[in-house]
């Protein structure tokens, strides 16, 4: 239970969280100190001075522990002799206030006229105008009338670019530290300072490229007033124009709650179109953040090169058809080929689309082909069994957690729980990172682990016989709910122990989230990195409980809502293998990804593909099906920690793409299935009524939101910035088996299938955040920060080749052989080449497939 404070704001008793900040405590009691640097995501410094109050506490008798007592009975209070910054103040029990005396009043507005003797006043046409902090408190606290000679104001540059996205005016600035405060104790990226003194002092960046990290756009967002905006926005619109509406991210399964700012606008044909994306605050899953590809990477939603009419392959020629024929078209065919039909979905169809592609594959067989794609990741058994605890906040975790995060990139893979893990390092949690190379969170952590590639689940096995051997097993859950644990103690019997130290910090701590990824392995042995997870936290106990358990790292939005509706990567791979005659793909790509999965398809007699620009996969379709953007429609993702959240249309539909689940259910209406739902609303229904981790998980409950704190979305923008209040809901968790007292939880000997090399290199795919992806290349602003196709060298390898950083190379891999440039910066493994996937437009190699690297002379 949270210990509790008694204090006194303006004459009034009050109880509070103890050791709060004193501006915290009086905003939940809707009291208000206004405020500009101080920000509760971030340390109080006190810069601005615009929370100075009267601060005292009341005097207590030593000897009986009592206050002392004016003659009236009321408490003497120790005031201090000058006025205090409430900012860097925290509460305790007898702690007094006063926030609205004359001094108090008289100090605000001193500084508010210091603060705006050289703000230009361009309101008018600030990006800020209409929900600016500054305007807000000048207003409620301002003098009115300024002493100042405006003879000396300063005149400062008013266009300085900081970097491609976003652009600083100087004259605004008001030295709040905000922004470089962020990047340098939230981040940890080293790119922005303050230059200069005095009346001098403007902000800098000092990385190159200029602003670099992946947070940047958030600057923009905590900035009081408009000295910072984007590149996106700068100009676009007024924000009492805006309507704001709720959406999630489709990036990656974080599932970052965003707010589409949107208005009809002439340059989208008089409908509504998005003009920013904006964080939205939701503490259990992105708190008031978004990375920049999530914020930026908005406008495939209207891009002009969009599949806007259905189409039908006649004589090698693309032939526009109506809706009407392209349903008849493909009903026929899956009559004609029923159980020799497989389906697969991509990454970012909602579980309405995932619903009714289901319902209709059914109607095809008794037994239809249900694949995910990418088929890069598995464990759906054991994320049920074993995911993360219900309401878990890694804003919570601290000193009594231990992070481990194994194969995986966690910054370019999901780079919101890179932040989140970041700054629980901060606070004192553990965290292990176990990978083949080195990886930015490196850096953050308490321990390193480096293994070769293919010896994940060997790391694993390892730890859990360090908890064996150190007697760290839970006894109680293994005598009463755990099968297989004989067969597992004797696998993990003799199994060597390299990394103890790293397996010590995970077994002394009292929680422990396994973060895992997929970099480096197979499916088959991804498969056994789950389990071996699964394993080592049932054995330890670390399941059923807030703040413990498995968090997948998935490679897309809505990798969770497929494999909870029934597709599976093991699928994808019997189809690639044993091909169908009929392909049917709903959002995915696969021939740009995956060789095999090209020549398979450019082979197949009849080829579905429903998409939103003309893909490798879209190109080798008989028919083409244009399917709407996340903009355009309502439905849910499933993010990696099973939260089903929702998402609102928001802009205008382009041609006549429909959403993917009506397109099939009209399929499925001409093959005698049921009457097409007339909602996507509808299709949640029948979800719930049929998915029993889904019960209970309708629109009006996903809709469901609660007070937060901190309060930064209110009318009164108090903590100042622009993330928004939530509007849309918080979302449900499903609970996990573990978290169910009655059931039984398995374990079972993770297998160790370490591939044997060909040759002397080898390469393996990595995933990158900024990539040349469909839904992330019609984002121009963000084509700096996509770099040029690349592979990276091990020095020695590079050495022994003659290949120098930025040469150019010739890949050999099997058929393919691609001209790239050549990195060699010590982050790949000596014999490993890191191909970065979805940099080219062409497919990677497969995984661990032998390659010859020669360089190419000028």
């Amino acid at each position: 239970m949270t210990k509790t404070a008694t204090i006194m704001i303006d004459d009034q008793t009050y109880q509070v969280p103890d050791g709060i900040n004193l501006v915290d405590a009086a905003k939940l009691h809707g009291i208000t100190i206004p405020v500009f640097c101080y920000h509760p995501k971030m340390e109080s410094v006190g810069m601005c001075r615009m929370c100075l109050v009267e601060l005292g506490s009341i005097s207590v008798n030593r000897d009986t522990g009592e206050p002392d007592l004016n003659d009236d009975g009321s408490p003497v209070v120790r005031w201090f002799p000058k006025l205090q910054t409430a900012c860097t103040q925290t509460v305790r029990d007898g702690t007094v206030v006063r926030t609205s005396t004359a001094q108090v009043l008289e100090a605000r507005d001193n500084i508010l006229e210091f603060i705006l003797t050289s703000h230009p006043l361009d309101c008018p046409i600030c990006d800020k105008g209409g929900e600016c902090p500054l305007q807000n408190l000048t207003m409620a606290y301002g003098p009115g009338r300024s002493n100042f000679i405006y003879d000396d104001k300063l005149h400062l540059d008013k266009h300085v670019p900081l970097g491609e996205l976003i652009y600083l005016d100087r004259e605004r600035c008001i030295q709040c530290a905000r922004c470089t405060r962020f990047c340098d104790e939230l981040v940890g990226d080293d790119v922005l300072a303050f230059h200069e003194r005095g009346r001098s002092l403007q902000i800098v960046t000092i990385s190159d490229p200029p602003f670099d990290t992946k947070f940047s756009g958030n600057t923009t967002d905590i900035c009081p007033v408009g000295a910072l905006t984007t590149a996106d926005f700068r100009f676009g619109a007024r924000p009492w124009e805006l309507d704001e509406v709720p959406t999630i991210c489709p990036h990656c399964p974080v599932g970052c709650n965003l707010s589409a700012s949107t208005r009809i606008d002439r340059d989208f044909g008089g409908k509504k179109m998005i003009k920013r994306i904006m964080p939205r605050q939701n503490e259990l899953v992105n708190e008031i953040w978004t990375c920049d590809k999530g914020r930026f990477g908005h406008h495939h939603s209207r891009a002009a090169d969009r599949l806007q009419h259905p189409m039908m392959r006649q004589g090698g020629e693309w032939v526009k058809i109506d809706w009407a024929t392209a349903y008849h078209q493909i009903a026929s065919k899956l009559k004609k080929y029923a159980d020799s039909a497989g389906f697969l979905a991509g990454p970012t169809l909602s579980n309405e689309d995932l619903w009714e592609l289901r319902q209709l594959a059914e109607l095809t067989g008794d037994t239809p082909r249900l694949g995910v794609w990418p088929a890069a990741m598995t464990g759906a058994g054991v994320v049920a069994q074993v995911g993360i605890g219900v309401n878990t906040r890694l804003q919570d975790v601290g000193p009594e957690t231990a992070i481990l995060v194994i194969a995986s990139d966690l910054e370019e893979e999901a780079p919101i729980w890179w932040l989140q893990i970041k700054q629980a390092a901060d606070r004192g949690a553990a965290v292990v990172v176990a990978n083949a190379r080195e990886t930015k969170l490196d850096r953050v952590t308490h321990t390193v682990v480096h293994y070769d590639y293919g010896d994940a689940v060997a790391v694993l096995n390892s730890f859990a016989a360090r908890a064996r051997s150190r007697r760290k097993t839970s006894k109680a859950l293994l005598d009463n709910r755990v099968d297989g644990y004989d067969d597992l103690a004797a696998g993990l019997k003799g199994t060597r122990v390299p990394f103890a130290d790293a397996a010590d910090v995970l077994l002394d701590a009292e929680n422990v989230i396994v973060f895992a990824g997929a970099e480096g392995l197979t499916l088959d042995q991804h498969r056994e990195l789950m389990q071996a997870a699964a394993n080592l936290l049932i054995i330890t106990g670390h399941v059923g409980r807030q703040n413990n358990g498995l968090v997948p790292v998935w490679p897309g939005a809505n990798v969770q809502g497929a494999l909870d509706i029934g597709f599976s990567p093991e699928t994808t791979a019997s189809l690639i293998d044993e091909p169908p005659a009929m392909w049917f793909i709903g959002g995915a790509d696969p021939a740009a990804d995956d060789s095999q999965a090209a020549h398979v398809l450019a082979n197949a007699e009849f080829v579905v593909v429903g998409a939103q620009f003309m893909t490798a996969t879209a190109a080798q379709a008989d028919i083409i099906l244009p399917r709407q953007s996340f903009a355009e429609r309502e439905g849910t993702y499933t993010n990696g920690m099973r939260r089903v959240q929702r998402f609102y249309a928001a802009q205008g539909p382009v041609g006549d793409a429909l959403p993917d689940w009506t397109i099939y259910a009209q399929i499925g209406a001409r093959l005698k299935g049921p009457k097409p739902p007339v909602s996507a609303a509808a299709v949640m229904r029948a979800i719930t009524q049929h998915v029993p981790r889904y019960a209970g998980m309708g629109y009006s409950s996903l809709a469901h939101v609660e007070a937060q704190f901190p309060d930064v979305g209110g009318d009164d923008l108090y903590y100042g910035g622009t993330a928004y209040a939530n509007h849309g809901g918080l979302g449900v968790q499903w609970a996990t088996d573990a978290e169910d007292d009655s059931a039984r939880l398995v374990v079972r000997p993770a297998q160790i299938e370490k591939p044997e090399k060909s040759g002397d290199l080898c390469i393996v795919p990595v995933r990158l955040l900024y990539d040349r992806g469909p839904l992330f290349e019609p984002s121009d602003i963000m084509h700096q920060r996509v770099p040029e196709p690349y592979l990276e060298l091990n020095s020695q390898d590079a050495a022994h080749l003659s290949i120098a950083d930025g040469d150019r190379v010739m890949v050999t891999a099997g058929e393919i052989q691609i001209e790239t440039a050549a990195r060699v910066n010590g982050h790949a493994p000596e014999g490993v080449v890191l191909w970065p996937r979805r940099l080219a437009h062409g497919p990677a190699p497969a995984l661990f497939s032998a390659c010859s690297v020669q360089k190419i002379e000028e």
